[in-house]
């Protein structure tokens, strides 16, 4: 089975990839699907995608708002390598892991030295700047049903050059594709400046028509030489006896009549170059059937426009691959800034509680023992729990769901907490609904999104006046929901920093936060297809609602059936 991949790149998960490891696996909203959208207008069981004989078919489900492939709606459709699928507003980008397509370029190009001897005649050239007319005339926005043939191509591979890829190899195939039709080339390859050794080598190639895809494709150095140092895109006409070929082939072999070569000049310097061809079959040859001078200098000046928004094309995604690689190290380096800074505070505080117990044994003072203790198992649950938020946010996973109770976790939560609320002189109001029925979630993990909420509530409360905290269980039958509420009457939260409550590493707490507890408990509830919503006002206090959908074990197994019963994509 090929190996592939679904990366969000639309909607409230984006930047989030997907590995498919299994034949046929679910997509929706809902807990129970192996890829989960948390996107309100995604069904609960939304779509399917299968792979049969080398081949993932994606399956629409009776979805409320549809599934869509490349903006078009299906119901059944095989996935290309680039596909967007669309579900709800969330638009994922198909990819298949494959071999370096570039290398195996190399392997098709018969690179022909030795140009001196190239009888072949150039009949036609221009400078590169001649293309950036065509191009620029894309960019002023002619609408492409007034513009002639040219112009409509160009806004084609314009399109290609923007699309969301997997690679720049694949944007570059699907431009060549393009170019081969438009201009009327049989064969056709992009050779292409590595970016580290500025040394030109085949990138892709592509073929049209009746010509043999498994012989190797014979390109003139000399050609490509001229072209290089001279940044011109030429037109040539190959006589019969052209003697870049050895002399045991013979034009019928070859089978080259005409070529045109033109530069990828980018906006800084040249990037590459595009060589276009046609080819002769033997039998046309020999009766002198063969259509001659298929190019023009028309052509010529589209295949040079081309070439510019080609290397443009790539151009753009070395910016795009060079940010990305700085933004990665950025990431890593303010990763592990905050992180030292927590570790430092927290060992600070272990080696301060450590000096008074090591002085309470030289002086025998249970007290001061006893106070030392206490700051170092206070430090050490820090730690703790900074390891756990860590490991909890750091990767995906699916909640395990068992059976549980919302009173039994919010019962043990303040049960934990109630030692500190004493100690803190923070008043802690329990209130257990009556009839909350038992549901389907990861009762460990929600247990950290209460405690996380709760401990934050109280960091706040713990130099207010009569601070008073009250965590309420509910149900909504409307909604069909859950709900946990944590309200506080502390000093509120300032409009300012709502939008960047949830964001990794922000804490409105300063050095006493590490701005990773509240962004691991909405994670938590949206692995359980719920979500955190937060009312306050400065002065006022502050109330977090947890609440998430019921699952019972009764909808759990209405939904497997559901599965089960739906026909193969």
């Amino acid at each position: 089975m090929p190996i592939a991949s679904l990366l969000v790149i639309q909607g409230v998960d984006q930047g989030t990839r997907f590995e498919i490891e299994s034949g046929r696996i679910r997509i929706g909203r809902g807990a129970q699907n192996e890829i989960r959208i948390l996107d309100t207008e995604v069904s609960r069981r939304h779509a399917t995608l299968a792979c049969q004989a080398d081949r993932y078919v994606l399956q629409d489900d009776n979805s409320s708002n549809g599934s869509f492939v490349n903006g078009q709606p299906v119901r059944s459709q095989v996935l290309r390598n680039g596909d967007q699928v669309q579900v709800g507003r969330t638009i994922l980008l198909f990819q298949l892991a494959g071999a370096d397509a570039s290398s195996l370029v190399a392997e098709r190009v018969d690179l022909l030295s030795e140009p001196r001897d190239d009888r072949s005649q150039i009949i036609g050239s221009l400078d590169s700047a001649a293309g950036f007319t065509l191009a620029q005339q894309v960019a002023a926005g002619v609408a492409p049903d007034h513009a002639d043939a040219s112009l409509r191509t160009l806004y084609r591979i314009s399109e290609e050059a923007v699309r969301p890829s997997a690679s720049i190899d694949e944007v570059l195939q699907r431009i060549l594709d393009l170019t081969l039709e438009a201009v009327g080339a049989d064969r056709g390859c992009m050779l292409i400046a590595d970016s580290k050794t500025d040394r030109i080598e085949p990138r892709v190639l592509a073929h049209r028509g009746e010509t043999d895809v498994g012989e190797r494709m014979p390109i003139s150095t000399g050609i490509i030489e001229f072209v290089i140092n001279n940044t011109q895109a030429v037109r040539t006409s190959d006589a019969a006896h052209d003697t870049r070929f050895d002399p045991g082939r013979s034009i019928l072999e070859a089978g080259i009549r005409e070529a045109m070569c033109v530069p990828m000049q980018g906006r800084y310097e040249l990037l590459g170059v595009i060589y276009v061809d046609t080819t002769t079959r033997a039998q046309d040859a020999l009766f002198g059937s063969a259509p001659t001078h298929r190019f023009t200098d028309e052509l010529l000046t589209l295949l040079l426009a081309i070439g510019r928004q080609s290397a443009l094309a790539v151009e753009n995604n070395r910016y795009q691959q060079a940010l990305l690689t700085a933004e990665r190290l950025a990431a890593v380096g303010q990763t592990i800034a905050t992180l030292s800074h927590h570790i430092k505070n927290i060992m600070q505080g272990l080696r301060g509680g450590s000096y008074l117990v090591d002085s309470g044994l030289k002086s025998k003072d249970e007290e001061t023992i006893r106070r030392g203790w206490g700051i170092v198992e206070r430090n050490q649950n820090r730690i703790y729990s900074l390891v756990m938020d860590m490991l909890t946010y750091s990767k995906e996973r699916r909640p395990e769901l068992a059976l549980a109770d919302v009173n039994q976790v919010v019962k043990e939560v303040c049960e934990l907490m109630q030692g500190r609320a004493d100690e803190l002189g923070i008043t802690l109001d329990v209130q257990l609904a009556a009839r909350v029925p038992k549901s389907l979630f990861d009762a460990e993990g929600m247990h950290r999104a209460v405690l996380n909420i709760v401990t934050n509530a109280f960091d706040v409360l713990e130099e207010a006046q009569g601070g008073k905290l009250q965590v309420v269980t509910g149900f909504a039958p409307a909604e069909e929901q859950l709900f946990i509420e944590v309200i506080d009457n502390g000093p509120g939260i300032p409009d300012e920093e709502l939008p960047r409550l949830f964001s990794l590493f922000e804490s409105t707490k300063g050095a006493r936060g590490t701005g990773l507890g509240l962004a691991v408990s909405q994670k938590i509830l949206r692995e359980h297809g719920g979500e955190i919503s937060v009312e306050s006002a400065q002065g006022q206090g502050t109330c977090f609602r947890l609440a998430w959908p019921l699952l019972n074990e009764e909808r759990l197994r209405a939904d497997s059936a559901e599965y089960d019963a739906l026909p193969d994509a």
